[in-house]
């Protein structure tokens, strides 16, 4: 059974819209957030000059209404798939009693900053991945 990443984002005042509601595309930058620091934790060490990770597609379903007093919210990762260049990672947004709230799915790319193009995942990138692969759903 693969592990699940974990991590609390704060709601901040300003992510509510008019009605109190987060907004929608606040969502997708807790979803980010964590993402950023599950790859900081888990491989950010296989960066060196002229890598990166970016973002290929990006889907998402709301499924509950966020507020500012529904935070800190978990974010959850798994990875779902890992390719040569790309895998694919599915998140998960929990208020903070428990309830999902929305479910994200990215496919990000392993892409050179120097050629401006994908390049291979590193073994230290596939290795930090795999910690994390669904391998039964």
């Amino acid at each position: 059974m693969a592990d699940t990443y974990k991590c609390q984002v704060e709601v901040r005042w300003g992510d509510s819209d008019m009605l109190g509601h987060v907004n929608n595309t606040k969502f997708i930058e807790y979803a980010q957030e964590a993402r950023v620091r599950f790859i900081a934790e888990n491989f950010g060490h296989a960066f060196t000059a002229g890598k990166a990770v970016v973002v290929r597609h990006l889907e998402a379903d709301f499924e509950r209404p966020l507020f500012t007093e529904s935070g800190p919210v978990t974010v959850e990762l798994e990875v779902l798939t890992i390719g040569t260049s790309s895998f694919t990672i599915r998140h998960r947004v929990f208020d903070n009693a428990g309830q999902r709230a929305g479910a994200l799915t990215a496919v990000l790319v392993a892409f050179s900053t120097t050629s401006n193009s994908s390049r291979p995942l590193e073994p230290a990138e596939r290795e930090g991945l795999e910690a994390y692969l669904v391998t039964e759903e």
